[in-house]
C-alpha cells in the first residue's frame, strides 16, 4: 500500500452501497484519513469501526481535500454535488479533487464537471471494473479521464483501491471506456450462460464446464469470479439486473449518437429486460442463467460443488 496516504483527507459519498462500502473501508484500512456520507446513515455507520467518520449531509464533506462518490444514477450524481446540501453548495467551501466513480451518462458528468470547474474544483471520472469482492481481493480496476494533475495527486489513492488505473485523456473519455466494458459484460454473461446451458444439455456438469473454460484460452476474471454463482446457483448480488439494462441502455444511447452499430447489446438488452420482468430485480445478473435454461427446456440445481472464484 502507498505510504503517504495521510497527505489528502479523503471524502466518501456513497458509501452504503456494496461497491461503496467495500472501497471506503479499503482506503481507510491502507492508512488515509475519511469521512464518509450515505442517504441512509445506518449502512454508512458501520465504517466507523474502520476508523471513518461519519458527515451529516454531502455539503459537510466540503473542506475534505479530495472527495470520492459512489452513487446509482445520473440524478443521484446531480443531487449530491449541486443540490441543496450537495457537496458544492457552501460558497467558498470546496474540495480540491473530485472522483467519481459512478457509472453515470457523459451529459450529467459534463454538467457536474462544469459547476465544479467554476468554483475551482478539479473533476475525475473514474469508474470501475469490479465489485465488492473484487475490491475487498485488491484487484479493482479504474479508467480515469480528467484534468492530467489531479489524476497524479489522486493516483495514490486509486493504487491503494484495487491493481491500477488507466488514464485515458481529458473530459468525459472514462465515460464513455465504463460504458463500453459493461455492455461487454452484458454480452459475455449472456454468451457465457448460453453455451453453459448448451453443455450440461449435453450431460457435462456445469462445474466441469467451467473448469475447462477457465483454464482455456477463453477464461478470464470474470469468468473464474462468475464461476460459483453459476455452478451452485448462488445468486446473492454483486450486480443486478436493473443495473445492467442501466447501461446497457446507456451503451445504445452512445450509439445512436455516434452512429455506431450494436446488435448484439441490442438483443441482450431485450434478454436482460425479459428477466427483469421475469421478477429477478435484485438478484445477481447471473440469474440469466435460469431464463436460458428455461428456454431450453431444462431445469437447473445447484451443484454444490467448491469451486474457485480466483479472487483468493
Amino acid at each position: 500500500m502507498p505510504s503517504d496516504l495521510k497527505q489528502h483527507k479523503i471524502g466518501w459519498i456513497g458509501a452504503g452501497g456494496r461497491m461503496g462500502y467495500a472501497m471506503a473501508e479499503r482506503l481507510a484500512k491502507a492508512g488515509a484519513e475519511v469521512a464518509v456520507w450515505n442517504r441512509t446513515r445506518a449502512k454508512a455507520e458501520p465504517l466507523s469501526k474502520s476508523g471513518c467518520g461519519i458527515a451529516e449531509t454531502p455539503a459537510a464533506l466540503a473542506g475534505c481535500d479530495i472527495v470520492f462518490i459512489t452513487v446509482a444514477a445520473s440524478h443521484d450524481l446531480k443531487e449530491v454535488v449541486l443540490g441543496a446540501e450537495g457537496l458544492l453548495s457552501i460558497a467558498g467551501r470546496q474540495p480540491k479533487i473530485l472522483i467519481d466513480s459512478s457509472t453515470v451518462s457523459e451529459e450529467a458528468s459534463a454538467e457536474v464537471r462544469a459547476a465544479a470547474a467554476t468554483r475551482g474544483v478539479a473533476m475525475l471520472a473514474a469508474p470501475v471494473s469490479g465489485n465488492a469482492k473484487v475490491v475487498k481481493a485488491g484487484k479493482l480496476s479504474f479508467v480515469v479521464s480528467g484534468p492530467r494533475a489531479a489524476y497524479d495527486a489522486a493516483q495514490p489513492y486509486l493504487a491503494a483501491l484495487g491493481q491500477g488505473a488507466s488514464y485515458v485523456g481529458e473530459g468525459e473519455r472514462a465515460r464513455l471506456v465504463k460504458i463500453c466494458h459493461n455492455v461487454f459484460l452484458g454480452v459475455v454473461i449472456q454468451s457465457l450462460v448460453e453455451v453453459t446451458v448448451l453443455a450440461e444439455k449435453g450431460g457435462v456438469p456445469r462445474h466441469a464446464f467451467l473448469d475447462f473454460i477457465n483454464q482455456s484460452v477463453m477464461g478470464s476474471v470474470f469468468s473464474r469470479y462468475k464461476s460459483p454463482s453459476l455452478v451452485n446457483l448462488d445468486f446473492t448480488p454483486t450486480f443486478t439486473p436493473v443495473l445492467l439494462k442501466k447501461d446497457l441502455d446507456l451503451g445504445l444511447d452512445a450509439a445512436e449518437r455516434s452512429g455506431a452499430s450494436l446488435p448484439l447489446t441490442a438483443l441482450t438488452r431485450e434478454l436482460v429486460q425479459s428477466l427483469i420482468a421475469r421478477g429477478h430485480v435484485s438478484d445477481d445478473f447471473a440469474t440469466l442463467i435460469l431464463q436460458q435454461a428455461d428456454a431450453s427446456g431444462l431445469k437447473l440445481a445447484p451443484e454444490n460443488v467448491a469451486v474457485d472464484d480466483g479472487l483468493h
